[in-house]
This record gives C-alpha cells, structure tokens and sequence, in this order.
C-alpha cells in the first residue's frame, strides 16, 4: 500500500522537527501500512484551499498513492474532503483509528458526543482524516523522512474572496491539540475576571489554556480555548477541569485525557465520572492553595 502523509506545519516551516504534532503521529501509524510519503504544499504564505488542493489532485493523479492521510485540524479538515471531492476517492473524516485491509481501509469514528464508536470500511484510494492525539507518539518521533514537496500555484482568478481581515493574532504557546499538560475553567468561576486563577495554575505548571462552551458562549474566553464536540479534541497527559461540570458535549473533547483532575463543589456534578482523581471543594479557596503548593515543589525540584 502506498501512503501519502500530508504534512503541516507550526509556522510554515520544512524543517521535520516543527512540524504540528499529528503529522508526525500519522507518519508514525502510517509506515507499518507500507509505502509512505510525507508531501508538503508549499506556495501561499497561508493554507488557501483552492491552489493546495489543485496541486496535490495533480500529484495524486500522477503518483497515485492509495491512502492520503491528513490531520484532522481546521485546515486538515477542508483540505481532505476538498481533495477527495475532486478526485472522486472515498473520504471520512474526524476518525480515531485506520487499519489497512485487502483493497480497503477500515476506519474507526466516535458518533453521538463519544458514546458511539462507529466502523467503516473504505474501497481505496481514500482519504482520511484523523483527529490529533488518536494515535500515540513514540518517544523517538520519526525523523529519517524527507517531505516531498509540492508547489501551489497562487492564480487570483481563482479566489473567491470578497474582502480579507486578519484575525486576531494567536497567543504565542503550545497549541491547545498538542499540549500535555492542560487546565480548563468552566462556568463556576463566575466570569472572566476570575480567570486569573486559571490562568496562574496554568502558568506554574507549564499548561495550555481551556474552557467550557458556556464560558466562549460567554464570551469570556476564545474560540480557539473551546474544549469538546464543538472545539478542540484533546488527550494531554494531565487534563485539569476546574469549575466544569461536565455536559456530555465537552467530556467527548477530553475523556481521551490520561490522567484526569475536577474541582468543583457539587459532588454530584458528572466531571467526576470521568476523573481520576476528584476534588469536592470551593475552586476560589483551593485553586490559589493549589498553585502555591505547585510553585512551592518547582522551587525545591
């Protein structure tokens, strides 16, 4: 079977090493399919989908590889089902798992908020999205590839863009998909301007930004924070839920989490159904306890 791996970038950068997190993951799954190939689109200073896709069906028509597997991250997502749309290839998107068969893959998808784990099977060639952290990350990630690039023509009669502003530019950090260590806040902190205690626990142990749907609904925090169905897919090593209390919504986003931690003062709340260690009490008196006594170990270490 040969394998393409599309690959994506931190900052539009070629080196291996700063490349996002799930393209190394999926070069790691993919090389015990067979053949595999890491392809790079290179042209545009940002993802446009137009030039990109245009580049790689030309490419795939050429080399035709059977299985294209793509990140399932917001521009992984548009590229790959853009991609096999113009081919005509089968396509799923959002899987947890892919397994190579017999003129087929088998491909594994979580339905209903993760309460169902759903399995396909797909006539190659296919394309396949797969959701960051489905697959684990050897401790010696794949280096000895080399990406095969590929040129995206930028042809402005092909954009369709009325008018361009730029967003909001990201905080500078470790993106909420790839991080091990994560703190979220939810509802019980009350507003936004107790999101410093979040924000304080998050810095003392080195952690990524979380939140609720209800506290971006709010507009408390970003978009980009969003844990769950609805926002970022997570499974860092140590996920710590503060104030949430745990709609089946945001626990499909961070079940996959290996060590989880709730605090909050409803002991009945459903976060500690899924948490490995709960803690019933009043987040404004124990977060700060918390931080303190984490800041306290690192001084010591």
């Amino acid at each position: 079977m040969k394998v393409w791996v599309i690959a994506e970038s931190k900052l539009m950068a070629q080196k291996a090493s700063e490349l996002r997190r799930v393209s190394l993951e999926l070069v790691a799954k993919a090389t015990a399919f067979g053949d595999t190939e890491l392809v790079d689109v290179r042209g545009p200073e940002r993802y446009v989908a137009a030039p990109a896709v245009d580049a790689l069906a030309k490419k795939a028509e050429a080399d035709k590889p059977d299985l294209v597997l793509v990140g399932s991250t917001p521009s992984g997502r548009d590229l790959a089902a853009s991609l096999a749309a113009r081919l005509g290839w089968a396509y799923a998107g959002d899987c947890v798992d892919v397994r190579p068969g017999e003129g087929s893959v088998e491909v594994a998808r979580t339905m209903y908020a993760g309460k169902v784990r759903a399995t396909m099977r797909l006539s190659l060639p296919a394309v396949v999205a797969v959701r960051p952290n489905a697959f684990p990350l050897p401790k010696t990630p794949p280096t000895d590839f080399q990406a095969q690039t590929v040129a995206a023509e930028m042809v402005p009669q092909k954009l369709q863009f009325v008018r361009f502003e730029p967003t909001k530019e990201a905080k500078a950090g470790v993106p909420l998909a790839e991080a091990r260590v994560i703190v979220s806040g939810g509802r019980g902190l009350r507003g936004p301007e107790n999101w410093k205690l979040v924000e304080e626990l998050a810095a003392a142990l080195g952690a990524a930004l979380g939140a609720s749907r209800a506290v971006t609904d709010a507009g408390w925090r970003p978009n980009e924070e969003q844990v769950g169905q609805t926002g970022k897919t997570v499974a860092p090593d140590l996920y710590i839920a503060v104030g949430i209390s745990g709609a089946i919504q945001h626990l499909a986003g961070m079940t996959q989490s290996k060590t989880i931690v709730a605090i909050n003062k409803d002991p009945d709340a459903d976060i500690f159904k899924v948490a490995d260690y709960g803690v019933v009490a009043d987040a404004f008196a124990f977060v700060p306890a918390l931080t303190a006594e984490v800041k306290k170990a690192k001084a010591a270490a």
